[in-house]
């Protein structure tokens, strides 16, 4: 008598009934592996009760109760201003990619142009279509700094952000709170005179919240002055952290939208 523990499912057994090519073997051989150990299909059907009971109790729209398709078209373009800022975002992404290779955030000597300026006059007159590339990150920046505000104003109008659907109006707010970071941090990489006085105005800012003013302003610019190391702060946060954060974020937004549907014009 065998002490090993009983497969009450018999997936062995199982397999070989089918006519299973290598790459469905290997993945079903993993996953029951996984399964055993982390019980994964458990967690998978909690997940699909949960979604479904969660669909059932989805209110109708105005649109759906009462059959006003017809009366509400004029409102069906403001319905895409989120899959337009999600583009936005997107285009932003590569074209700064793209940006960050030729991009060096250092100061230099400062009794000269700066090597991060330097660095932005070589991308603009010498590097190839590199006007170009620029234009495109600085303006799909731009849109979509639009388009997130669009979208939260229609949201607002429609009514969208009424239950069940309030958390993705906070994660809403959240996201657009990020693209103003995105832009402010942006907006100072150049290191020429618009972005100092506008990191001269972000410190004094910082500077005026109380009891935690100096803390915050020696987290984010490095000090109470202007310095390679607010310009540093700036590149890791635009480039390494919030890329990241924002791309998590618009997923699960993107995601609560999916599982819940569009809320139509109440």
């Amino acid at each position: 008598m065998s002490l090993e523990k009983k497969d009450d499912y018999d997936h062995k057994g199982w397999m070989k009934t089918k006519d299973l090519s290598p790459v469905e073997k290997t993945f079903l051989t993993t996953l029951i592996w996984l399964d055993k150990r982390l019980r994964i299909v458990d967690y998978l059907e909690i997940l699909e009760t949960l979604y479904y009971r969660v669909n059932l109790q989805m209110p109708k729209s105005h649109t759906e109760q009462y059959n006003l398709d017809n009366k509400f078209w004029y409102w069906y373009p403001l319905y895409t201003l989120g899959l337009f800022s999600t583009l936005a975002y997107i285009v932003a992404a590569v074209s700064g990619a793209l940006l960050g290779f030729y991009y060096s955030p250092a100061q230099g000597n400062p009794e000269e142009a700066t090597v991060a300026y330097n660095s932005i006059a070589f991308i603009m007159q010498d590097l190839q279509f590199g006007f170009m590339l620029r234009s495109v990150h600085r303006w799909s920046a731009q849109v979509m700094v639009a388009a997130v505000f669009l979208h939260m104003l229609r949201v607002y109008f429609t009514g969208s952000y009424k239950e069940p659907r309030e958390l993705n109006w906070i994660l809403g707010i959240v996201l657009i709170s990020l693209t103003m970071v995105f832009g402010y941090t942006g907006y100072l990489l150049p290191w020429d005179q618009l972005a100092f006085w506008a990191g001269q105005i972000g410190v004094e800012m910082s500077l005026s919240i109380p009891l935690a003013g100096e803390w915050v302003a020696q987290l984010l610019f490095g000090g109470f002055t202007l310095s390679q190391a607010t310009l540093q702060r700036m590149y890791i946060i635009h480039v390494f952290l919030l890329p990241f954060v924002v791309t998590t974020l618009i997923a699960i937004h993107i995601g609560i939208v999916w599982v819940q549907g569009i809320a139509e014009p109440h």
